[in-house]
């Protein structure tokens, strides 16, 4: 097609002109085009005008939609139920968020310990206005006197914390900046804390995101002279995760590099140490697996600590050292994590850190000190997700096939006592226990439940209801069913089934949606788009497709790197096998994904552009060969591999969603949905792709970009949520052919 033809063509069909003048490079003996390479520059001009105009073709589509109002309504009604998270114990206080109806953020707030005389600690929406920030984080000191609060404008997810006084409200330290969501750990006497705080960017001129240090900040102080703990000449694209026991006693932190589950752990015992320099030992046998390490208040070096190990055990087992074991400073080191659930280690394995010194003082230890023991086998059936020490009892969470379970368990001997009866199949947060260790709470959701909050007493062993999201929706006409399909190689594969009758009665509307990376599981929650979108008589269907972590380590495995494509063939199997099964009508079938749900949908597109009828790609990786030169990129190597690599540039290249759209081809109704703060996923995968399927769609179809402002990749208020859900869920319905079952 020549340059004038090609405008013309655009034009004709409402497209902005996109000019095809990116180069063609041979990497490692592949080339890759890449025309529209000048649209990752937001900054320039042609690319801003481009961009706008884009701008005002989505808006004269969608001031047609005929469904967009009612759409808009009800799922306004069901986002406006309201939330309540789960509650902090410190220090006789109880603190936690509410998001009372009609309000478009939650506020921070503290009560008395029986949940009384509450009052706000911070509100974002007094804070500002605009609704523009918002709260990503708080953590109240072991006092409860004192409480970090951490929040962020704009969408870019980089936040300000300031310390405020519980009793008045008032900042009594920061702000303290170049952070991200910075875990933290209050020293016992709150007189500081640890957290995680990036480099000056002067002194990383383009890796601004990356280069994090673990510091202790103590209050009053200027933060540019807080201790360096950790970090130093260590890979630019660690993570680390400090953490104290809850006596303030052992420090731990964790370290995981990009998106790789293996956990490095290291270890302090404060007891003997300074806050400043702490003596931190490196956990043998870490760095391997996935790891979570608790360590209940009271421990010495020689007490039981609870671990829950992924090696050799894909989903998971519970095993108990002491913290001496974990780091061989005890009489009998060996590595502090099973090859194999023996529960007795047959090798050692001495490690070569320096900081891993055998304890002087010899102690004749008790059992927990010897290798690990295995406290809870692996249960091939079921995720283990969490444990919480209680007093007297262990709690267990595990996930089997998409669906929460809680378990309580000897700690000595791990026998499970019981097992939790939980108001229905659905998703168990958090469990956050009391200091004592007497109580606990944890959230509970379903696909029809709004958040709520359970206390469980363990010393009563009773579970009870503590709190509901303010607003109490009726939902009408939605039936959940779990469902297992078989992929195209006969893999089992979990997904839930959201319809008017329970039953396919007949073919109708569908949207399949899925995710499938990052070991990232998809389990029940409240999905006000998915309520509305079956109240409107379609069917709204979540995947738990390999790459997630629904099925455990293993089932990650299955679905990253050179097994990329297995996501989207599991994907593939689900459109397929509900068209088969009489739930969605071949003719209208659609799908939506979102961050590595939308490379998800997007690969799906170009793969099968014949199945569907409408494709909704938000904040998508679409540019698989040059992710890594964007966003948080460069932390994704150990999910997608990397293109410096000839074996992985041929997985990545083979199924890059930009890469692989065809000339003359009818694609199905598409729109990509994008936000301007989002430091995530930059925008330009989405303006690429949609300018590659303008230029190359041969069908009437739509393909359009829909671009928020202010807003990014995470947390954002109500009422661009609302707005967002509308929108897509009204495309979907417009090109899916909702009216005619609303009807």
């Amino acid at each position: 097609m020549t340059a004038v033809n090609e405008h013309t063509s655009l034009v004709t069909r409402g497209y902005p002109p996109a000019p095809r003048t990116g180069p063609v490079e041979v990497l490692h003996g592949i080339p890759v085009a890449d025309p529209y390479r000048w649209l990752e520059d937001e900054s320039d001009p042609e690319t801003a005008a481009w961009s706008a105009a884009q701008e005002d073709l989505f808006a004269a589509h969608r001031s047609g939609w005929a469904l967009l109002e009612p759409m808009r309504r009800r799922i306004a009604e069901l986002v406006d139920t309201g939330s309540v998270s789960v509650p902090v114990a410190r220090g006789g206080l109880l603190f936690n968020t509410v998001r009372e109806p009609g309000r478009d953020q939650a506020a921070l707030r503290v009560c008395d310990a029986g949940g009384h005389d509450a009052r706000t600690l911070w509100d974002p929406l007094v804070h500002d206005p605009s609704g523009l920030t918002v709260l990503e984080s708080w953590d109240p000191s072991q006092d409860g006197s004192l409480i970090a609060v951490q929040y962020s404008a704009a969408g870019t997810e980089d936040t300000r914390l300031v310390v405020l006084d519980v009793a008045t409200g008032r900042p009594v330290d920061g702000p303290i900046e170049r952070l991200r969501r910075s875990p933290l750990a209050w020293l016992p006497d709150s007189s500081g804390f640890y957290y995680v705080r990036r480099r000056p960017p002067e002194e990383i001129p383009g890796e601004e995101r990356y280069h994090r240090r673990v510091r202790l900040h103590r209050l009053g102080t200027d933060p540019e002279g807080d201790a360096l703990i950790f970090g130093e000449g260590r890979a630019m694209d660690d993570f680390y995760t400090p953490a104290l026991s809850p006596d303030g006693r052992w420090l731990t932190i964790a370290v995981t590099r990009g998106a790789d589950p293996a956990t490095e752990l290291w270890l302090a015992d404060l007891g003997s140490g300074t806050p400043e320099a702490p003596v931190l030992r490196h956990v043998l046998g870490s760095g391997r697996a996935r790891l979570d390490l608790v360590i209940p208040a009271g421990t010495g070096p020689h007490d039981r600590a609870y671990l829950i190990t992924y090696q050799d055990a894909p989903n998971g087992r519970l095993e108990s050292a002491s913290p001496a074991a974990l780091t061989g400073s005890g009489p009998e080191s060996r590595s502090a994590v099973s090859d194999a659930p023996d529960p007795q280690l047959t090798d050692s394995i001495a490690s070569s850190h320096p900081d891993s010194v055998p304890d002087s003082q010899p102690v004749d230890p008790p059992r927990a000190d010897r290798s690990p023991s295995v406290l809870v086998p692996e249960d091939p059936e079921a995720v283990l997700t969490e444990v919480a020490a209680l007093d007297g009892l262990l709690l267990l969470t595990r996930v089997r096939h998409g669906v929460c379970e809680l378990t309580v368990h000897d700690p000595r001997t791990g026998d499970q006592l019981h097992r939790l009866a939980l108001p229905g199949p659905g998703t168990v947060g958090s469990v956050r226990p009391a200091p004592d260790g007497r109580e606990a709470w944890f959230g509970y959701t379903d696909h029809i439940t709004p958040s709520r909050v359970m206390h469980f007493d363990a010393r009563s062993a009773a579970l009870t209801g503590w709190a509901s999201a303010p607003g109490a929706p009726v939902i009408e006409g939605c039936v959940v069913r779990r469902i297992r399909y078989a992929a195209h190689d006969s893999t089992p594969v979990t997904a839930f089934v959201l319809s008017p009758s329970g039953r396919p009665d007949r073919p109708r509307p569908t949207v399949v949606s899925g995710y499938g990376g990052f070991g990232a599981s998809i389990v029940p929650g409240w999905a006000a788009q998915a309520l509305a979108w079956v109240e409107m008589g379609g069917v709204y269907v979540f995947t738990c497709l390999r790459g997630g972590g629904e099925e455990g380590q293993a089932w990650h495995d299955a679905g990253r790197r050179a097994n990329k494509q297995a996501t989207f063939d599991d994907l593939d199997a689900a459109a397929d096998g509900l068209v088969a099964a009489g739930w969605a009508d071949p003719a209208r079938l659609g799908l939506l994904g979102s961050s590595n749900g939308g490379l998800t949908v997007a690969a799906a597109l170009t793969q099968h552009p014949e199945k569907y009828a409408a494709v909704v790609s938000v904040a998508p990786l679409l540019d698989m060969v040059r992710y890594e030169h964007s966003g948080m990129g460069p932390s994704w190597r150990e999910e997608y591999g990397t293109a410096a690599d000839p074996a992985d540039l041929a997985v990545l290249h083979a199924y890059s969603p930009y890469h692989h759209v065809r000339e003359s081809v009818d694609y199905p109704a598409v729109l990509f949905g994008v936000a301007d703060g989002d430091t995530r996923v930059d925008p330009l995968h989405a303006r690429k792709m949609c300018a590659a399927l303008q230029h190359a769609s041969a069908a009437p179809a739509p393909i359009l970009l829909r671009l928020e402002r202010g807003v990014g990749h995470g947390a954002r208020g109500t009422a661009t949520t609302v707005d967002l859900f509308a929108d897509v869920m009204t495309f979907l319905a417009e090109h899916l052919d909702l009216a005619r079952d609303t009807a």
